[in-house]
């Protein structure tokens, strides 16, 4: 760490993160050259770095890895949890090798340099944890330039004037542009993905257009590379089943099985828990963030599911939370994760909070007060419910054994509940996959 008013980029530097309260940390730049602003927070799972940097829940965030040794593995066009990255950068201790594992088919550094991502390897990611565990996630500027060449004065100044994700609405920015179906299922060792199954007409899902988001496929990264396609199976988009039956898709599906239907909200939803949702029997179509009530039921859902997402709950609320509402009057089930946690929360009533550090990793204890197991989970938040604000028919299910913060609640007088880790996982354990069968056994 230096002074930025005189610090100069050691010999060798070519990658820096200034801290907006001063802190000029150095190391080797990998991945796209350029800057970007966001809040550095840390994960310390030991596996699935690629799966991390396509969580759509860490828009807006750096992230600083504990494990020493990411990118070893290179990098593949299945452990995406998104169509391209959403994670502005990565912070790592060892420098990036050339990947050993048989399923690589591309460096971890030129997957970053091809997807507009910026690292710095060669930093002390312990001594960074600790900082953020006693002052709590400080915004800052991560960069990367070949010929070492930095502002620093500049990226502090833009560092400090940053507003940070307290107040700021994400999900907007990475949801889905249009409704689709989702039919792939869960990944094997040797088969790949699950097919699309029968119910959805038998289609590949490659073989329709693809569904364009915002700030994936046609966008452009913060340091102005084009996005590369790595994505697996492009979802099936789907009509909405309107008050007339026709002969569109949806309404094939739904005269041609008894599966329960679901409309999954897209927050920032990752693609591992669309497939735990198919895996345990559900038709699947996704909506944007936005998604009216009545676009909702033009569906005929049995089940509505909120899903996980970037940013400020109570700033996604303000056009989440009626709609949720409104929901909650149909009295049919509703399965909410991480951000979709929160968001069930705000709709009967409670208010969230920014955390200090937050919680991210694949190795959190969570006790189920139910019977006091306790689930090893993912996580992935900086925000979290308040308990006490919790109203009476909400009845506490789980909380973390880190912190005692709430992780889970359901509701007494209707069959809704959420949950603020990641059962789907990916990466992490899968302890908790029982909540995806808890959530169909509701539907039938």
């Amino acid at each position: 760490m230096a002074d930025p008013k005189s610090s100069r980029a050691p010999f060798g530097a070519t990658g820096v993160l200034v801290l907006a309260s001063g802190e000029v940390i150095w190391g080797r730049g990998f991945g796209a050259e350029g800057q970007a602003v966001g809040e550095v927070c840390f994960n310390t799972a030991m596996t699935g770095y690629q799966e991390v940097m396509t969580d759509p829940s860490y828009a807006g965030q750096i992230i600083n890895f504990t494990f020493p040794h990411i990118g070893n593995v290179g990098t593949n066009p299945e452990d995406v949890e998104a169509l391209n990255p959403h994670t502005l950068g990565a912070i790592v201790r060892q420098d990036v090798t050339d990947p050993s594992n048989f399923r690589s088919t591309q460096h971890f550094d030129a997957w970053m340099k091809a997807n507009g991502r910026i690292g710095i390897s060669g930093v002390d990611t312990r001594a960074l944890t600790r900082l953020i565990r006693v002052a709590g996630a400080p915004n800052a500027v991560i960069a990367h330039s070949a010929k070492g060449d930095f502002d620093v004065p500049a990226m502090l100044a833009r560092a400090k004037a940053w507003a940070g994700l307290e107040g700021m609405d994400l999900a907007k920015d990475v949801t889905t542009l249009q409704t689709y179906g989702w039919d792939q299922g869960l990944w094997t060792l040797g088969d790949g993905y699950a097919s699309p199954l029968s119910f959805r007409g038998g289609g590949l899902a490659s073989s329709v257009p693809r569904t364009e988001q915002k700030g994936e496929p046609g966008g452009v990264s913060p340091s102005g590379a084009a996005f590369a396609d790595m994505s697996p199976p492009t979802p099936n988009p789907v009509e909405p089943l309107g008050p007339v039956r026709g002969t569109g898709p949806s309404t094939r599906l739904r005269e041609g099985n008894k599966k329960p239907r679901v409309v999954a909200i897209d927050y920032g939803i990752k693609h591992n828990i669309l497939r735990n949702l198919v895996d345990v029997g559900c038709d699947v179509t996704v909506v944007s963030a936005t998604a009216s009530f009545e676009e909702i039921m033009a569906h005929a859902p049995d089940g509505l599911f909120l899903s996980n997402g970037p940013g400020d709950p109570a700033a996604t609320g303000v056009y989440a939370v009626p709609v949720i509402k409104q929901w909650l009057e149909t009295k049919k089930p509703l399965f909410g994760i991480c951000l979709g946690h929160q968001m069930l929360g705000l709709a009967v009533g409670a208010k969230t909070e920014k955390m200090h550090q937050g919680h991210r990793g694949a190795n959190h204890p969570v006790k189920r007060l139910s019977d006091g197991a306790v689930e090893i989970t993912s996580m992935n938040h900086g925000f979290a419910v308040d308990a006490a604000t919790l109203p009476a028919n909400a009845k506490a299910t789980h909380i973390s054994l880190f912190d005692g913060s709430n992780c889970g609640f359901e509701l007494a007088d209707q069959p809704a509940f959420s949950v603020q880790y990641h059962p789907e996982a990916s990466p992490g354990p899968q302890d908790s996959h029982y909540l995806f069968e808890k959530f169909a056994g509701m539907m039938k």
